[in-house]
């Protein structure tokens, strides 16, 4: 896999997508508007060009990144926006270690959580794209390690471990009463369990940590699109809540 083939990316169309989370037993719908991701993780090849650096604890150039923070992600976004002549999507605070995010920039960023479960869907409504095996590295295949990106099937869309192998670090705040500036992860990992590594699973991290099987994947607005995710009115949460 070439440098132009790794930092490929994809097209992601509008759409809706219900989110979900088992520990408040809540539902709520979003609306995603057009938007690319990166067709892989981003790989260790990819990460070393950009930064200059070499964080993760197993080596590989087409393996993922990982042992890379939240904060290491937004901070790579920016490089690679600049690399490329864009305006930067991040205003970065380095004492705090926190970000905000223009949303009329051009450049690359993390997506939202909508826009990942919705890209990691492609159109399918079931825990997963594709069986299991066929789709994802994860605690019943990986032999117990990291794997090169794209050694499994795509989803409808093109993208590639959007399941399994690491968890990609996503822009939200998981749920700032409980549990402060922690950010979310979705997709599951290579020691993971099957019920993790599934669409709709959502996990959480401090945005300082870094662990070796959390990586992240990139994400651009399209012209036009400011980004945002459009959160749909509380009586269609409800609803949807009651056929959850």
């Amino acid at each position: 896999m070439d440098a132009v083939a790794e930092s490929e990316m994809v097209a992601v169309p509008s759409g809706r997508v219900t989110l979900s989370d088992r520990r408040t037993q809540s539902s709520w719908p979003a609306e995603v508007a057009p938007f690319e991701m990166s067709a892989f993780p981003v790989t260790q090849s990819w990460y070393a060009r950009i930064t200059g650096r070499r964080p993760s604890s197993a080596r590989g150039e087409r393996f993922p990144v990982e042992g890379v923070s939240w904060w290491d992600a937004v901070q790579f976004c920016n490089a690679l926006s600049r690399r490329e002549g864009l305006t930067p999507a991040y205003h970065l605070c380095s004492d705090a270690e926190t970000a905000e995010w223009d949303t009329s920039a051009d450049g690359y960023r993390l997506p939202t959580e909508a826009e990942w479960e919705h890209a990691c869907r492609a159109g399918t409504t079931g825990p997963r794209y594709g069986r299991l095996d066929e789709v994802a590295w994860y605690q019943g295949n990986s032999d117990g390690r990291i794997h090169s990106v794209g050694g499994k099937q795509p989803n409808a869309w093109g993208l590639y471990d959007m399941l399994g192998n690491v968890w990609d670090w996503c822009w939200d705040v998981y749920d700032a009463e409980v549990y402060g500036t922690y950010r979310v992860l979705r997709g599951g990992g290579w020691a993971d369990e099957h019920w993790s590594c599934r669409a709709s699973v959502r996990r959480r991290s401090h945005p300082t940590f870094r662990i070796d099987d959390v990586g992240f994947r990139v994400a651009r607005s399209t012209p036009g699109d400011t980004g945002e995710t459009l959160l749909l009115p509380q009586s269609a949460v409800a609803r949807r809540n009651a056929a959850f």
